[in-house]
Parts: C-alpha cells; sequence; structure tokens
C-alpha cells in the first residue's frame, strides 16, 4: 500500500518543503581538504567499527559519501508533487543487526540509517517511525513544518525499521505489511525492542566517525514516534537528553480497539443496495456539509469559553458531550434527511463514537474524545471515514488490519482487502477483543499490551537523569485521543507531587488534527523549544504558533500553553495575534 504508507506517515516529511532553502553551503579554501577527509572517514567506517559494535550482530551494509546537493522527497499525499530538499555534505550508512528466521519462517532483521554531516553541531537525533513502520526512513531529522530538518541544523541523524521490512515480509494472507505481528519477536520489535539497539549503534558509528560522542542527543517522533519517544522515557531515560513526543500512540492495543468501535458506530450509516454496511459507501456516512453541522454545534456550545467566539475552541476540555448535545438537538432534522440538518441516526452515531469503546457492562476500554473544531477537517475524515474516491478510511485499512495481525493474541489472518476488514470488525465482541490485547499463549508469551503500549505514570528515570520531555497533540487528533493523553499527565503529575512541568510538559493544539492540519494553528517550533529548555534552561511557558494557509484564517497566531493553561482572550486587541492571549488556568 504504498500511497497509504506515505499518507500515514506524512508527519515524518513535515517541514522539509519549507527548509529547502534554509542551507547555503559556501565553499572555503579547505573545502577539497575538508571533502577528502569526509569521504576517507566515511569509506574506513566499516574496518573502523569492525568488532566495536555495541551488539556483536551489527554491520555496514553500505556506506557512501555524499556531497551537497538537492534531492526530492515523495509527496504527503498521493498526487501531490515531491518535495525538494537541500542536503548538506554528509556520510550516509545504512546497517543491519539481529538477522534472524522467526516463528513464521518469514526472514527478519532491524535495518537502520544514519547520516554523519560534514559540518557536524556535536549533537544527535533519532527521528522516529509511523504507522506499522517497515520502512528504514530518510534519516534526514523532520522537526516542523516551517524548520529545517536536524540534518541540515548539523545533527547526525539515524532512523530505523522496527524490526521488518514492508516489501519483505509482507503477507496477503495475513495482513498484508502487517503480517510481521504473526512473529512475536517482530512483534516486540516494533513495539519496543528495536530502539535501543538501534541508538546504541548509531551512538557508536557517531563517535567512531567523529572522534567525539555525541554532546547532546534528542528524540522526536509523532504518532508512532511519539510512542517510541514514551518507551525511551520510560524504559531507557539515558539515551536522552530531551524528547519531543508528539501525539503518542502509547496505547496502541487500546487505540485500535477504538478503531473498531468506530467502524462499528458509523458504517450502519453506510448500507449498500444488500442492505449490509459497505465499505464503499463509508466515507458518504457524513458528507462535508453533515461534519460542518457538528462543527458548528462544537462551536455554538463552546468557542466563547475562552473569552474570544474565533472559531477555535481553546478549552476543548470543558466542552463535554452534555454542553453540545443541546447544539446537536437544535440540527437534528424533524422530517426527512436534508443537507441542512442530520439524522437522528448520525447524531447518535458521532454521539457514541466520541464517547470511546466500552465494555458491555459500561467500563471505559480506552478513552473518551475531546469535542473540538477540527471534526469537519480532511484530516479528521480521513482516518475515521475515509476522502471519497481519494484515500480510504485508515481506521479500516490500518487500524483493522493492525488489531487483527498485531494487536490480539492469538492474531487472527485476514487478507488486506478493505471490505473483509470492515465486516470482521463489525463482527467483533468488543469485550471479548479488550481481553486479547492483554492476553499471552504459548507463542506469544509476552502480550501485545506489554510489547506494544508506553503508557506508564513512572517518569522517575527521566527526572533523575535531568532530561525533559515535551508531547504536542492535537485536539482532535482522530488516531489518539487528547483524553488520554491528559489523563496520563495527570497522573504523572499526581505521582509527582504537583511538580511534574519540572520536566514533562503537555502542549495542546486545539483545531489540529493526527500531528498536523485542521482549523489551528499548527505551525510552531516545538523542537528549538526543547533544544533552549535542554541547553539552557528556559522552560517552554508558551510556544508561538501560526496557522497555514489551509485554514480560515492564514497567518493567525496563537500561543500554544503547557496543560492545565489554556489560552485566553485578553479582553481586547486582534484575534489573530497571539498578543492578544496570555496562558492562564
Amino acid at each position: 500500500m504504498p500511497s497509504r504508507s506515505r499518507v500515514i506517515r506524512s508527519h515524518a516529511l513535515l517541514g522539509l518543503a519549507a527548509s529547502a532553502s534554509l542551507l547555503a553551503l559556501v565553499p572555503t579554501r579547505g573545502a577539497q581538504a575538508a571533502d577528502a577527509d569526509l569521504k576517507g572517514r566515511c569509506l574506513a567506517l566499516e574496518k573502523t567499527m569492525a568488532g566495536h559494535w555495541p551488539d556483536a550482530s551489527t554491520h555496514i551494509v553500505s556506506v557512501t559519501p555524499q556531497p551537497a546537493g538537492p534531492i526530492t522527497l515523495p509527496p504527503m499525499m498521493p498526487g501531490a508533487p515531491g518535495i525538494p530538499l537541500q542536503l548538506p555534505e554528509h556520510c550516509e550508512v545504512y546497517g543491519i543487526l539481529h538477522e534472524r528466521t522467526g516463528v513464521d519462517g518469514q526472514a527478519y532483521a532491524i535495518r537502520f540509517h544514519v547520516r554523519l554531516p560534514a559540518a557536524w553541531n556535536q549533537g544527535f537525533f533519532f527521528q522516529g517511525g509511523g504507522g506499522t513502520n517497515g520502512e528504514v526512513g530518510n534519516a534526514i531529522g523532520p522537526t516542523g513544518l516551517d524548520t529545517p530538518p536536524a540534518l541540515v541544523q548539523g545533527y547526525a541523524v539515524v532512523s530505523q525499521d522496527s524490526g521488518h521490512d514492508n516489501q519483505r515480509n509482507m503477507d496477503p494472507t495475513h495482513g498484508g505489511t502487517a503480517a510481521f505481528g504473526f512473529d512475536p519477536q517482530a512483534r516486540a520489535d516494533y513495539g519496543n525492542a528495536s530502539l535501543k539497539p538501534v541508538a546504541d549503534a548509531a551512538k557508536a558509528l557517531v563517535a567512531a566517525f567523529y572522534g567525539n560522542a555525541p554532546r547532546r542527543s534528542y528524540f522526536v517522533g509523532c504518532s508512532k514516534g511519539g510512542e517510541e519517544g514514551m518507551v525511551f522515557a520510560q524504559q531507557h531515560p539515558e539515551e536522552f537528553d530531551g524528547i519531543l513526543a508528539s501525539a503518542p500512540g502509547f496505547a496502541l492495543p487500546r487505540a485500535a480497539l477504538s478503531q473498531a468501535w468506530d467502524v462499528q458506530s458509523f458504517a450502519p450509516l453506510a448500507k449498500g443496495p444488500d442492505g449490509q454496511p459497505s465499505f464503499a459507501r463509508l466515507s458518504a456516512a457524513f458528507s462535508d456539509a453533515d461534519l460542518g453541522l457538528v462543527r458548528d454545534a462544537i462551536l455554538e456550545a463552546c468557542d466563547g469559553d475562552d473569552g474570544a467566539k474565533d472559531g477555535i475552541v481553546g478549552t476543548f476540555a470543558q466542552c463535554t458531550a452534555a454542553k453540545v448535545a443541546p447544539a446537536l438537538k437544535a440540527r437534528t432534522c424533524t422530517g426527512p434527511k436534508a443537507d441542512t440538518c442530520l439524522s437522528g441516526e448520525q447524531v447518535a452515531a458521532i454521539t457514541r463514537s466520541y464517547g470511546g469503546p466500552r465494555t458491555k457492562a459500561g467500563q471505559a476500554i480506552y478513552s473518551d474524545w475531546a469535542w473540538d473544531a477540527g471534526i469537519a477537517a480532511p484530516g479528521w475524515r480521513l482516518w475515521k471515514l475515509g476522502l471519497a474516491d481519494k484515500v480510504p478510511s485508515l481506521n479500516v485499512v490500518l487500524g483493522g488490519a493492525s488489531l487483527a495481525s498485531v494487536f490480539t493474541t492469538p492474531p487472527t489472518p485476514l487478507p488486506p482487502d478493505p471490505q473483509t476488514l470492515l465486516r470482521w470488525q463489525l463482527s467483533l465482541d468488543i469485550d471479548q477483543v479488550a481481553a486479547q490485547l492483554t492476553a499471552t499463549n504459548a507463542t506469544f508469551t509476552r502480550s501485545a499490551w506489554q510489547d506494544v503500549s508506553a503508557r506508564s505514570a513512572d517518569l522517575s528515570g527521566l527526572k533523575a537523569r535531568g532530561a525533559k520531555l515535551m508531547v504536542p497533540h492535537g485536539a482532535s487528533d482522530p488516531v489518539f485521543s487528547i483524553n488520554d493523553t491528559l489523563a496520563w499527565w495527570r497522573e504523572v503529575d499526581a505521582r509527582e507531587g504537583g511538580k511534574a512541568a519540572a520536566f514533562v510538559r503537555v502542549f495542546p493544539v486545539p483545531g489540529m488534527n493526527h500531528c498536523t492540519g485542521g482549523p489551528s494553528t499548527s505551525h510552531y517550533d516545538a523542537f528549538s523549544a526543547l533544544v533552549r529548555w535542554v541547553e539552557q534552561g528556559q522552560a517552554p511557558d508558551r510556544i508561538l504558533a501560526s496557522a497555514g494557509p489551509d485554514t480560515p484564517w492564514p497567518g493567525r497566531t496563537r500561543p500554544l500553553c503547557p496543560y492545565p493553561k489554556v489560552a485566553r482572550y485578553k479582553g481586547s486587541g486582534d484575534l489573530n495575534s497571539a498578543d492578544s492571549f496570555e496562558c492562564q488556568l
């Protein structure tokens, strides 16, 4: 699924197009000598590292001295143009470790990709993955929509495939690219086990190439990459000085079950001629106009609670289902369905979805969702319902395949056919599948929850090390609920006696979808804020953010505030200026 893979990993490309002109290389008298030195050290790496890897199974696959020059990255969306980028002179390395044969007869290994810039800033940057991973990554180090990638900033960068390969390990009878979930070690590598070996190998490579260990080390990722950042924060706090874990999928198995819950909520609205729910019709369960009506109901109920009626629900955490219900009722059809009103079935479906998955006894399995104005944006529809004739519902094609193959024990062999996956999700007994998230058997001696979650409130190791953790998250994220992230932060803060903000801060982004997009101020530089916190002791009390050209208010600025503070209007001043808002409780 190359096009879907690009969509799933679109956050890993953020900032690359904007940074294409940010690098200017000026030749000096010593340029030729420097080029020769980099080439020599690069080509000598395989011999230099022989017998000196932290893990003896590690070896280099290829080394290539790369001159400064332009490249074009794959587009973030199918049909979009490629992304031009100017890279600095660097040494490019591909490596491999833990080669083995799985219980399913597949050949597995952990593959990694490192870029070592000639003009090194003495920093190390681990680039998180996305979706089901399975791709070694570009090792460029995206840092934001408008900020230069880490490689351009002078960092040595590593990315990795987390122990499986989408091409080599794809099985069309067992979930397609999710087939690695049928091997317990591949499942563990995907969740957490591949991370520290790759970090250690890359740091050893950096030290050998430059003659010095990195002065500072950072991890940056979103979605699955955010979960990987949480793994490092909770299980290997010694590895990084700063971690930027955006929209963290630290409860992935439960979130995947929530996707099935959504399918069960929305698919009955998408019946085909045979009267059965149809995957081809899922995107039509709510038209764009219908979702606009839901958005309008949310804004009517909650928009002004931060002091400004501006299309942004700054106080989304207080915007409850009970508060929105009257506005939804006012937009419910009293007669036949029309574009100007919602059917009763649609209101019931959206309310059930936002309440989150529950057992038959009413016990919450994952989390509820924030009622926020980003619901009518393409980035929300993309996951829950799909974009008609463009991208199918990722809750089905990615969520269904992952739940069947990776997040339940025993895994269920299914072809990655959308209609088959939809029918399987509709057939699920939620209580039974919830038990399978934590189940074990003779083959899978560790549960999917043990391997592919990182939701511990114990950050004592990170605190003791003096490292910092920042967690931006969109309030209209349709994949991982910001309410779950905020609940986690409250648990951490309670454990720390109300002082967790000294080393970990969550920055909600009202209106933003998964990692980016939505009617929001989603352009911000959290990485630089993290570096200042780590290296200068400047704790981020607010982050300046701006709205992109695809929003109703291009150029609008807002402060992103560390939870539980929100950006409140001062009572006067330009509604499109961050100066008119301050972070308050």
